[in-house]
This record gives structure tokens, sequence and C-alpha cells, in this order.
């Protein structure tokens, strides 16, 4: 049996109670009209409101103009122009149709003050009640030979202003026009006087935000900016909060180990075997991290670095503590050429004493059977301290005596229920409560505070900017055309000369593996027998067998080939100091993101080093990448020129995306919801103040792309 909502006051006429408010299901607290659909006359209009998420006044409301726009003159028209015009209805009458089955034409003559001209609207004979003569109509459709306008689609219109009749213009699809949702968003615009307001008056007034309904009402017929701003911030605080909440409750619902004991091992590992003296950088991430792993809160940090910063440094330092408390660690990479790289990486770390003290082992898909079973058996009785691999460590027959450490290399590459997978392997306390591993996260793609607030917005983050000394910048050109080519094989073999080695990076010409591999090959055989004959060529492609990319990187690295033509399977996982040179084909096929990191493939060693990027000289992330070589400064470029909805719609799934807030513009607006939404759950955790039971409640109701947030009741 269904109860009926409680009114917003009680019989007695008194506001319900906190217990009362706190008692009523968030649907009951929902005002109706808003819930309610939108009235559409036409199914074809109807299922083109569903597809544009326009299911309820409430989100037709929240669907804003995408601009405004002066509308034309009828005297400024031309025949075959489709355009929008603001006129009055001087005449208007209804005329029968011999032709059987149909409805009466109206037709009308409309003007606006530089002259008249005749409308005729098919198949509508009760427009002629609705727009009697007086009524001011916005019209779109397509003006005709002897002054005629074809309407296409028409509303009413909103009021002429000062400097003219503006007509707002929405985002639209087939079967339902923008003029169409205008005349939806104006039959339906009283509504707003019944929006929530989920912002409690004081923070609106320090945050010198107008109410909701009023915002609601402007973003469409008065200060629209000043509207969206407010509906924005409120999205992306109910964002803010969703990544808080879910922190909370993570460290609520699992323990992990303190790792607080003295630095037996890491101590001497810094001072006396690591073959270089850590940077700044470096030495405050260590600092940071072990002040994380000495509490009992699992620990969810992300470490951005710029290529070749030392990430690895401060993940193995991390490893290394869970080792020295007798717990276990691994690290994770989301393919196997990059876990090798890391095991490599990580044994060069450790130095000849590591093997002895610290065993660690790699595991992937491609582990032999019988070296598969020994690193299982030596995990499950903690033999094995350390492991590295790919997503074959959180597959069911992996079990750690006691994992207290897990690093998540790219973690983007990875989705959450594979993370979640590896936290699972920590296992239990006695008393039943699960244990979690403290987690590092790590990426090479350095992220503008913008999108670490919407990717990762409930991880700690620290940033690796500072480069290991004797570090020289990589010296990046554009190039295009004959001339530049021959110039560019010209300087390869003056650093093979040299004793130096190159890369030539084939472009992806379309999300094949296949083909990508077939134009890698093709590029090989022309160097081959070409420009490159006299020197020794090799390949790499991702259609290789593990143990032929294995063989190919690793005969690079011994110096056996001077050139490798490769795809981008190079992008991480591949440290060749020797390596001064790389080219890469059809660059403007990249995202800036993307050959900043591969032109951190060279670099790395003492010797000068060379980008030549062939593409159009006019590119401007080719520009950037020639201009920059601070990869942080470079994604802020990146996200200025491609916008928030394609870095995040389509790059890196697992974001929030947004009806209303735009970014990168509103970056401003992100760090002010992210400041009131750390201080809200500073003050009031649970959200269960008076005060604050209608903000809890939108947060129930926010769907950002984000995981489900249970709010504690």
């Amino acid at each position: 049996m269904s109860v009926p909502p409680p009114p917003r006051r009680l019989a007695d006429g008194r506001l319900p109670s906190r217990a009362e408010l706190l008692a009523a299901p968030v649907r009951w607290r929902r005002p109706a009209v808003l819930a309610a659909a939108p009235q559409l006359p036409y199914e074809k209009a109807r299922e083109a409101a569903t597809a544009l998420g326009l299911t309820t006044v409430g989100r037709l409301l929240e669907h804003l103009p995408r601009d405004r726009r002066e509308a034309r003159t009828v005297a400024g028209l031309v025949p075959g122009e489709i355009a929008t015009v603001v006129v009055e209805v001087r005449t208007i009458t209804t005329r029968p149709v011999r032709r059987r089955g149909m409805k009466p034409l109206v037709e009308a003559t409309v003007a606006d003050e530089t002259g008249p001209m005749k409308v005729v609207f098919f198949n509508q004979p009760w427009l002629q009640s609705k727009y009697p003569v007086g009524t001011r109509l916005v019209l779109h459709g397509e003006f005709e030979a002897r002054n005629r306008f074809k309407v296409r689609s028409h509303a009413p219109t909103l009021e002429a202003t000062a400097s003219g009749d503006v007509v707002a213009h929405y985002p639209a699809t087939e079967g339902l026009s923008s003029t169409q949702i205008l005349a939806l968003v104006r039959a339906h615009l009283a509504a707003a006087a019944d929006a929530d307001e989920p912002l409690p008056g004081l923070l609106r007034a320090a945050e010198q935000l107008p109410d909701r309904s009023a915002a609601l009402v402007a973003a469409h017929v008065g200060d629209a900016e000043g509207g969206r701003r407010r509906l924005a911030f409120d999205e992306l605080l109910l964002t803010q909060l969703a990544y808080l909440v879910r922190r909370r409750t993570r460290e609520r619902a699992a323990r992990a180990t303190a790792l607080d004991g003295p630095p037996t091992l890491t101590a001497p590992w810094l001072s006396e075997h690591l073959p270089f003296t850590p940077t700044g950088d470096q030495q405050r991430a260590i600092e940071t991290l072990s002040g994380d792993l000495a509490r009992e809160q699992p620990v969810q940090r992300l470490l951005m670095g710029e290529v070749g910063s030392g990430k690895t440094v401060v993940a193995l330092h991390a490893m290394l503590r869970a080792v020295e408390h007798g717990t276990q660690a691994a690290l994770m990479a989301p393919t196997e050429t990059l876990a090798e790289q890391h095991f490599a990486t990580l044994q060069a770390l450790l130095g000849g004493w590591g093997e002895l003290a610290v065993p660690v082992a790699l595991l992937t898909g491609s582990t032999p059977a019988a070296r598969k079973r020994d690193v299982l058996g030596r995990l499950a009785d903690g033999q094995l301290a350390m492991v590295v691999g790919t997503h074959a460590l959180i597959e069911e027959p992996v079990r750690f005596q006691r994992l207290t450490v897990a690093v998540v290399d790219e973690q983007h590459r990875f989705g959450v229920r594979q993370r979640a997978a590896l936290d699972a392997k920590a296992g239990r306390a006695p008393d039943g409560t699960p244990f979690a591993p403290h987690v590092l996260h790590m990426t090479a793609t350095p992220i503008p505070r913008t999108l670490a607030l919407l990717g990762y917005g409930d991880l700690d983050v620290t940033v690796l900017r500072e480069l290991p000394r004797g570090r020289k910048p990589i010296r990046t050109h554009v190039a295009s055309g004959d001339r530049e080519r021959a110039r560019a094989y010209e300087r390869i073999r003056e650093e093979l000369a040299a004793g130096r080695q190159a890369f030539v990076v084939c472009a992806l010409v379309a999300e094949s593996d296949a083909l990508a591999a077939r134009a890698a090959t093709a590029e090989f055989e022309r160097l081959r027998d070409g420009e490159l004959r006299d020197h020794r060529v090799s390949l790499l492609h991702g259609q290789m067998r593990p143990a032929e990319k294995r063989a190919a990187m690793e005969a690079f690295a011994r110096h056996e080939s001077d050139v490798l033509v490769a795809t981008t399977v190079i992008e991480v996982g591949i440290d060749v100091p020797n390596a001064t040179v790389m080219l890469i084909e059809n660059a403007e096929r990249y995202g800036i993101s993307q050959l900043h990191q591969l032109r951190g493939r060279v670099g790395r060693g003492e010797h000068e080093s060379l980008c030549l990027l062939f593409g159009p000289k006019d590119a401007p992330r080719l520009s950037a990448l020639a201009e920059h070589t601070d990869g942080f400064r470079l994604a802020e470029i990146d996200l200025e020129l491609r916008g928030e909805g394609e870095l995040i719609g389509t790059r890196q799934s697992g974001l929030a995306s947004f009806r209303v807030a735009e970014l990168p513009a509103d970056a401003d607006l992100l760090d002010r919801a992210r400041r009131v939404a750390e201080r809200l759950m500073d003050e009031d955790p649970e959200l269960d103040d008076p005060v604050h039971v209608l903000l809890r409640d939108a947060l129930h109701r926010s769907h950002p792309q984000l995981d489900a947030v249970p709010i504690p009741a």
C-alpha cells in the first residue's frame, strides 16, 4: 500500500521536524510538477525529447540555450535562406483545403519594423486561436520568393529588449527543433518556482549566488550567464561531494595495515644503494607517502609525474616500506610491455643486493606455467615480498599472504572492478573486517587541476615536476615536405654515426592494431632498403608475439639495432638512454599528451635529443609541442584546444560529464565547489543537519557518471 507524500507543511500548519524530514523518502520531497513529463503533442517529439534527456519538466528547465542571437529582419531575408525571425501577427485566418483528409491551412500576415510577409501553417488549425492578432512569434524556416516564409518551427517569443529581439537557441535533435524547445520552456517556465533550493541561505550569501528558482528563469529569459553559473555551481558541488563521500565511505569500509615502523630497509637503500640522489620533488613525495602509510586508513593517492620525473623511485620506496614490515607489495601495469619494463627498472634500482634481500618476480599472461606455479606458491606462503604484473595479478589463483601496498600504473587503463579486485587480495582481519592495501596510483600523463578534480576527486594528488639532474630539454621541430624530410634522415644518420640510436614512430591510421602493424612494417622495409640501408633497422608493433616484442626491445636496449621502427607500443615502458632522436610520422593524428609521452622516450641520457614531428606546420597541437617541454602546460593547452567534452567523454571513461557546467571555462567554479564541498564534509559529514537535508537529497538524485555513492542514513 503506497503512502501519500507529506505536505510541505503538516496538517497543523507547522514545518516538519528534522526527524520527520529525514524519515521521508527522497521522492516525497521532489516537487511533483518538476518530476512530471513535459507536454508534447506528437510521438516523434516525445521520442526526440527522451533522446535529449528531457524526460521531466525539471530536466527541461535544466536544458539551457546554447547561445542567444539577434533575429534577422524581414527586409533583410534572402530567398532560399534558412533563418529565424521575430515578428508580430497582423492578421490570421483559417482556409479549408480541398484535398481529402487534409486539415485546414492557417494563413497569417506577420511583420516586424522593416515590413510584412506571408506565412502558412499546415495541419495546425488551432493556431488561429492560439496566436491572435498582436501575438509576438519566433518563426524558424525558409524565406521563399514572393515574400512568403515557409515555417519549419514556431513558438511564442520573448519580449523585445533594448538591444533588439534576442532568440535563444537550444541544443536540438531531429524531431524536436530549437524553436519547439523554446515553446516548451515558455510553457513550463512557471514551474521553476517549485524548484527545491539545495543550498543553505548562508552558503548562498557567502558565495554570492542567486536562489535556484531565479537562476532557472534567468538562464532562459534574463541574465543567462549568471543563471547558468549558479546551476553549474550546483552541478560541480554535487560531483565533488560525491567524490568526498565515496572516499569517506571507502575509508570506513576497510582497514589498512599501519606501516609505521623504523626504516630498516628504505633508509640504507636511499642513502647507500640508490645510484643517484633523489630530486626535491621525489624526496617530498616519499615523505608525504610515508606519512600516509603510517596510518590505518587505506591510502588512495595519485602520483602524477612529468615524463622521466622518477615516479618509480617513489613507488619502490612505498613497496619497500611494506617489505620491511614483513608484508607484501604488488605493482600492476596495463600491458605486458610496461610490466616487463617496470620489473627491469625495479631490479636496476634495487641493485645487486636487491635480488637476495628483496625477492621480486614478474607475473603476466605470458609467464610459463612452471614459473607461474612457483610465483603463486611463493606469494601464498609469503616467501615472495614483491611482484610486478598485469591484470594476471587479480585472477582467482593469485593469493597473497599479506598484501599491504599496491601500486597501479596508468590506472585509468583499468576499470573500477579490476582495481577493486586487487584491493580484495588484501584479505580480512581475524574479526572479519576487510583489509585494504594502501594504493598508490601512478600516471605519466600530466593532468591539469581541472581534470584532476573531475577524474580523481576522491584521491589525494602528489605532483612530480622536477627532472633528474643532467637531463637536457628535448628540441622539437615540426617538419613537412620533401626537403625537410631529406634533412631529417640526414640528421638521424648524423646521430647514428656518433653512436646514438633513433626511433621512427608510425601513426595509428585507424583504430586497428593490425593496420598500424602493416604501416610500421611497410615503413621498416622502406627505411631498411632506402634512407637507412647502411644501418641496423628493427621493427616493433602490437601484433607481434610477446616474446618477439621483448626480444626486439632488449636488442634495441643492448644497441644491437640502431633504429627502431615502431607503433605507439613504445609510448610507455621503454628506457634507452642512448636513443637521442625520434621521428613521428603523421603527428597530427595524435593528441598532445600522447605526443609528449612518445617524445619522452628520448632525452633520457646525457646527450642532447631531438624530436621531429612530421605534419602540418599550422597545426596548433604540433606548434604547442615545438614551443613547450612542460607536460603540465601542454596538458592545459590540450584542454583549451579540445575542451572537457572530448577529453572526458571519449578519452577516459568514468569521469563526470555535465549538462550545464562548461570546462575549462568554469574552472574557477570548480575550485569554489571543491572548497565548499570540503568545508561541508568537515562541518557536517553526514549532511544530516536540517539545513543540509535538501542538499543531501540532491546528492542522492544526481548521477554524474560516478560510482553509486551510498549516503549514510
